[in-house]
């Protein structure tokens, strides 16, 4: 159940407030789509701007899950050779993919037609950008072909303009700085961004060197946060930390076999 057309500002954030106490995340989604649309009044407050975030990622998250579930049940079928059953679930698979578009399409619009252009401080416009560059990096999960290199594409040039506006005027704790850094980190790490290594010509490197920058000045400056801000940066900087090991564990790993084909090309020229 919507809010009335002429309810107010104020009267949409409560029902936003009172849809998320009852996990009605669509519903929740509506009212904060209304309160985002009266941004040429006045620009979304630090409260409702983290509603309208919660309310897209628990829908976003709902359907991210299913389609992972679905996707590793159809590579089971697939490998069974049970091909009746595999194109049944590709119909499945399909009518989710249409879900996540429509709410990926719905927060992208929201935030190129009202948000970014209303924002007016720079961690309101780190905040949107990085929320641009997570919602066309959910669109480049499941997309194909060139439908899938332009999400990956609009991914990084989202992240990067975040990443810009972050180096320059958010400290190195701030929270939204950090988070940006992590997803900018799982963007590259998760299998859908073979395209952006694609798109960036191998240059994972510079993001992984921003990560360890975000990291390093983040801890050098952690004892000038308060209570609040320091559990709240302490948590995402774990995350980034782990994150960081698993990339350059990864890294290592690359190089080391780099090094062993090289040695093997070496060996058989040698014995030509």
């Amino acid at each position: 159940m919507a809010a009335a057309p002429d309810s107010t500002r104020e009267e949409n954030v409560y029902m936003a407030k009172l849809a998320e106490q009852a996990e009605r995340y669509e519903e929740m989604v509506e009212f904060m789509e209304k309160v985002a649309k009266t941004v040429d009044v006045e620009e979304l407050t630090v409260e409702e701007r983290n509603l309208l975030s919660v309310a897209y990622k628990n829908v976003i998250g709902a359907r991210r899950a299913s389609w992972r579930i679905i996707s590793s049940i159809e590579q089971k079928e697939e490998s069974r050779g049970n091909e009746d059953h595999v194109a049944i679930i590709k119909d499945y698979r399909g009518k989710i993919e249409t879900e996540l578009s429509k709410i990926c399409d719905g927060i992208l619009s929201l935030l190129e037609s009202n948000l970014i252009p209303s924002a007016a401080s720079p961690e309101s416009k780190v905040f949107y950008l990085k929320m641009k560059g997570d919602y066309h990096r959910y669109l480049a999960e499941f997309k194909t072909g060139a439908e899938r290199k332009e999400a990956a594409e609009s991914t990084l040039l989202a992240y990067k303009s975040a990443q810009d506006i972050a180096l320059a005027d958010l400290a190195p704790t701030h929270p939204i700085r950090l988070g940006l850094a992590l997803n900018f980190l799982c963007s590259i790490m998760k299998s859908l961004t073979h395209q952006i290594v694609l798109v960036i010509s191998r240059s994972r490197y510079p993001s992984l060197l921003y990560d360890i920058k975000a990291f390093d000045e983040a801890i050098s400056e952690l004892d000038t946060l308060g209570e609040e801000s320091y559990k709240d940066s302490t948590l995402i900087m774990q995350l980034l930390r782990d994150n960081l090991t698993l990339w350059t564990s990864d890294i290592t790993d690359d190089a080391g076999d780099e090094i062993k084909e090289t040695s093997k090309q070496q060996s058989g020229d040698g014995q030509q």
